[in-house]
């Protein structure tokens, strides 16, 4: 028993310090993140709750639990309100329903009787910040410009009422109740506004994004509602494959300049800074329109266009219906992209693309085939055991069927020979006993014929 020990102590000593270290991370991490259960539905309204539906067999949930471990840690240290989660959505199916969970891993805040979703990256800021903004005040007050002033250093986009009762502030209520997920809200007066600020009426609503500001403006903008859901992101964005799916909601067309950022060949910066000219210098023209931003490589426009997409390269997507515009030629510079969403905008650039039956079934099996290429390509064994596998049994089983099917018409056909034969013997039967003579006619005695050959005509 002692050997043994010594032997285990031996073992753990060959260990470095860093796995010591990430255990311990592990083990406290887990810590702050507790594992809920039936009970959770009858205690949850006393406290606020970020908590992770996840399923034990999804590989994205598995991806996310170290860094749900981290958000708990995290959020214990700085001593935040809400607490962290995580329930087992298979286990607990019904809680997880009532909750509206319809996909793993789903994260959700659930503060009183409302349940706010999340829809951001995975990470453990971002995950952070959105508990932070959807767990505190619904309107937030800004008392000083010194408070104004560090909100604008803090956050990149944020909208701010300004004036007192108002039905528009009751619209801003109900729209901060609604997207309070994606950004945040304030309210001001107008003695602790910036100085730069100029408002032709009050009460009013701004959005401060861009090193800059912009008055929503009923007649212009529309609904309230969905003028903050468009101007919630910046004028330009480093893309990627999730925020395309965000910028959907907003009805926008996105100019992408579709590069390399490894390559430091002078197009692709060139691409790059037209689209960054046109958002900044023709806002006014275009931002109700258009969304502006550059996406590092062409994986994810090449799903969408079932197309392989030449790097550097300008493209303009409608999220909404993956719809999308290509020009025959090279952007030249900023001229040319202002003449090509002109076009786009009168119609005159047709689009491509779309969500018809029929392109959705291209979109499936062009992602078969992308799916199955990438899995030859970085594993060709594995690609011949998937699809290899399948493809010998069913070889098996066709055989199977075939040889099944070649027995029984044997069989049959047999049986068949049998029975006329059967039908042969008995008309040769009738035919002797007719040629039989009568009473009154001498009988030729028969030889008699051996035993075995009575059997046979007997059977």
């Amino acid at each position: 028993m002692s050997y043994f020990c010594f032997c285990i102590i031996c073992t753990l000593g060959c260990i470095s310090d860093e796995f010591f270290v990430v255990l311990l991370d592990m083990v406290v991490c887990k810590g702050f993140v507790e594992d809920l259960d039936e009970s959770f539905k009858e205690n949850r309204n006393d406290d606020i709750w970020l908590v992770d539906f996840y399923a034990p067999w999804c590989g994205h949930c598995k991806k996310l639990e170290p860094i749900w471990n981290e958000v708990g840690l995290e959020m214990k240290s700085i001593g935040s309100p809400v607490k962290v989660g995580k329930m087992d959505a298979t286990s607990y199916s019904s809680i997880a329903s009532e909750f509206g969970v319809r996909g793993y891993p789903t994260i959700k805040l659930l503060k009183g009787d409302l349940a706010y979703n999340y829809r951001g990256p995975r990470t453990k800021d971002d995950i952070i910040e959105f508990a932070h903004r959807v767990s505190g005040a619904l309107i937030r007050p800004l008392p000083s410009q010194q408070m104004f002033e560090h909100m604008q250093k803090r956050h990149r986009v944020f909208f701010v009422y300004i004036g007192g009762e108002s039905p528009l502030k009751e619209k801003y209520i109900d729209a901060a109740s609604e997207l309070i997920v994606y950004t945040y809200f304030f309210s001001a007066s107008e003695e602790v506004v910036p100085e730069y600020v100029t408002l032709k009426e009050m009460p009013a609503v701004l959005v401060f994004k861009d090193e800059t500001y912009f008055v929503y403006d009923e007649y212009e903008d529309g609904d309230l509602s969905s003028w903050i859901n468009r101007e919630r992101f910046q004028n330009y964005l480093a893309m990627d494959g999730f925020l395309l799916y965000e910028l959907g909601d907003t009805g926008k067309l996105v100019a992408l300049a579709v590069i390399d950022e490894k390559n430091t060949s002078v197009e692709h910066a060139r691409l790059k800074s037209i689209i960054q000219e046109v958002a900044r210098d023709y806002r006014d023209l275009f931002h109700r329109d258009f969304q502006f931003g550059h996406m590092d490589g062409n994986d994810y426009i090449n799903t969408l266009l079932m197309d392989e997409l030449t790097v550097p390269t300008v493209v303009v997507l409608n999220t909404s219906n993956q719809q999308y515009f290509l020009l025959d030629r090279q952007i030249k510079n900023v001229e040319d992209m202002v003449q090509f969403i002109n076009n786009i905008l009168d119609g005159t650039v047709e689009a491509q693309g779309g969500d018809s039956i029929l392109q959705r079934l291209k979109r499936i099996v062009f992602d078969a085939k992308s799916t199955i290429v990438s899995i030859f390509k970085s594993s060709p064994l594995m690609g011949c055991f998937l699809f290899g596998l399948p493809l010998g049994v069913i070889s098996i089983m066709c055989y199977g069927i075939y040889t099944a099917d070649t027995d029984g018409g044997y069989i049959e056909e047999r049986y068949e020979v049998s029975k006329s034969e059967n039908e042969n013997q008995e008309q040769i039967e009738e035919s002797k006993e007719q040629q039989e003579p009568s009473s009154g006619e001498s009988v030729v005695p028969t030889v008699q014929e051996p035993k075995d050959v009575l059997e046979k005509k007997k059977d």
